[in-house]
């Protein structure tokens, strides 16, 4: 079953397998961006970019970053389980958000993907929105990305509009995950 666990190099050999997984392609979610280099398969990579993401979690309002949490994506198999995938959950909303990047970014690694993997993790992380106190969550993909907005929609996406190529998405976070209010 899919599972969600926060970054840790001791992840390296299958985090190494889903980054050479993705090549070229952009990996959602994973917070790569917060490196000013490729990310590379390469230990010292993963451990550069654990330790970055942490800092990167806190946000840093100068730059218009907001704090988010950084998952990795597993199969949640067990003993032999490994990281197919990247969720970012940002616990805020600025304007770059609110219009195209959402509240929630992920990606499963190509060789993994069509097994409802995508599907199971945006669930968690609209459940870990809701412990957080987020009520509704927007999730945004590309116009033409037919999978990921069946994916969105499937997590009960109730789609909005299109905003510079991006759809637009609100999920309402079940009652019996948001965090009870004191």
């Amino acid at each position: 079953m899919t599972a969600l666990v926060l970054p840790d190099p001791r992840w390296f050999p299958s985090w190494a397998a889903t980054v050479a997984d993705f090549g070229e392609e952009f990996m959602h979610g994973s917070g790569a961006w917060v490196l000013d280099h490729p990310v590379l398969p390469t230990e010292a990579a993963c451990e550069e970019l654990v330790a970055a993401l942490a800092v990167s979690a806190l946000g840093d309002p100068e730059d218009d970053k907001v704090p988010s949490t950084y998952y990795w994506i597993t199969d949640g198999s067990g003993s032999g389980e490994e990281v197919i995938g990247f969720l970012n959950l940002r616990h805020e909303l600025n304007d770059w958000l609110l219009e195209e990047g959402g509240h929630i970014g992920y990606s499963v690694r190509p060789a993994r993907r069509r097994q409802g993997h995508a599907t199971r993790a945006l669930a968690l992380g609209v459940r870990r929105a809701g412990e957080l106190g987020i009520d509704r969550v927007l999730v945004t993909c590309d116009s033409d990305n037919l999978a990921s907005a069946r994916t969105i929609e499937a997590g009960g996406g109730v789609f909005e509009d299109v905003r510079n190529g991006k759809r637009r998405y609100w999920i309402v976070v079940p009652a019996a995950a948001l965090r009870p209010t004191t």
